[in-house]
């Protein structure tokens, strides 16, 4: 006898869930708040941003690059303050998310990119435990997306087919990797429309 095979579905973090861990926008904000010359400040993270979201380097090492690099008039724990303080739940998603899933029994696993401390931080303070059974974060697979290879491994940590999953994600780009892959993937724009897609996902599931 044949058996269904299960859905998984695969969600990104940042843009989706949770604002992003360390966006553009909130490097704006350091940038005034801390008066620092947010050219230089952009310029540095970009230079070492990517090796930080792989696991590389430590939060310590990432600002000792792109603030410390001066004597300043603030402490680093007042500057990591601020970077912790900038994650923020989005409204609606993850709340329905955690209940839904609780509902519909169905497996979700993020594929992110985030910095170690970031990444921590943000599981722990906004409980995503409590929505996820697994986290393929850039951090420790040493991956980022859109390389293909991280949706390879979340498919065989899942032990999935393409064919059976389900990707969102706020970047276009992300979700053309995805769907490249053979998965089906969807652009997350609101919570009402990612809602939608997953209660039809329930409902054809139900039918099988």
């Amino acid at each position: 006898m044949e058996y269904p095979e299960p859905k998984i579905i695969f969600f990104d973090i940042g843009g989706v869930l949770l604002t992003n861990g360390w966006g553009n926008d909130s490097r704006k904000k350091a940038a005034e708040k801390f008066n620092l010359n947010y050219d230089e400040l952009n310029t540095l993270h970009n230079y070492v941003f990517n090796i930080f979201e792989i696991g590389n380097i430590t939060l310590d090492e990432y600002l000792d690059t792109v603030v410390f690099n001066h004597p300043r008039e603030f402490t680093r724990e007042d500057f990591k303050e601020f970077v912790f303080s900038r994650s923020t739940e989005l409204p609606g998603l993850l709340q329905w998310l955690k209940e839904w899933k609780k509902e519909s029994g169905f497996r979700i696993i993020s594929i992110n990119n985030e910095g170690k401390e970031l990444n921590t931080y943000r599981v722990k303070k906004f409980k995503l435990h409590e929505c996820f059974d697994a986290f393929v974060s850039s951090c420790d697979v040493k991956m980022r997306k859109p390389d293909p290879n991280i949706f390879k491994l979340a498919l065989g940590i899942a032990q999935a087919r393409p064919q059976q999953c389900y990707y969102f994600d706020d970047r276009i780009f992300q979700v053309e990797t995805a769907k490249a892959m053979g998965m089906h993937a969807y652009h997350h724009t609101s919570f009402e429309e990612t809602k939608a897609i997953l209660e039809s996902i329930c409902i054809d599931a139900a039918k099988v």
